[in-house]
């Protein structure tokens, strides 16, 4: 019951996270001074927070989906089997989570 409520939160926060990312393909477009901004903005402390909460958003968003796909096709109902979606949804998203921060800071060099 939780996880379920989390899910239908990161759906709300995905919202206002692509706002974000609107934010930013705007900016990328605008020039050198509009994207300065949103860099800016997404170097700091309280952005990078809000980044990472909307990756993690995305990701549990996503292993969340999975989890609700295969009840679709007619699997995992037993107790034991929901208990294991479950945690695995949230274990995978929390994972691919950090995965994705630690080969994007590889990549960019600590950026």
């Amino acid at each position: 019951m939780a996880l379920s409520i989390v899910h239908r939160a990161t759906g709300l926060a995905l919202y206002f996270g692509t706002l974000l990312l609107a934010w930013w393909l705007i900016a990328a477009a605008s020039g050198p001074t509009a994207y300065a901004n949103v860099q800016a903005f997404t170097g700091s402390a309280i952005g990078k927070l809000i980044v990472f909460g909307y990756t993690w958003a995305l990701m549990h968003h996503l292993c969340s989906g999975i989890r609700h796909f295969v009840w679709d096709l007619g699997y995992g109902f037993k107790a034991n089997e929901r208990e294991a979606l479950t945690w695995g949804a949230l274990v995978a998203g929390i994972a691919l989570t950090m995965l994705i921060w630690i080969i994007a800071y590889a990549v960019g060099g600590g950026r």
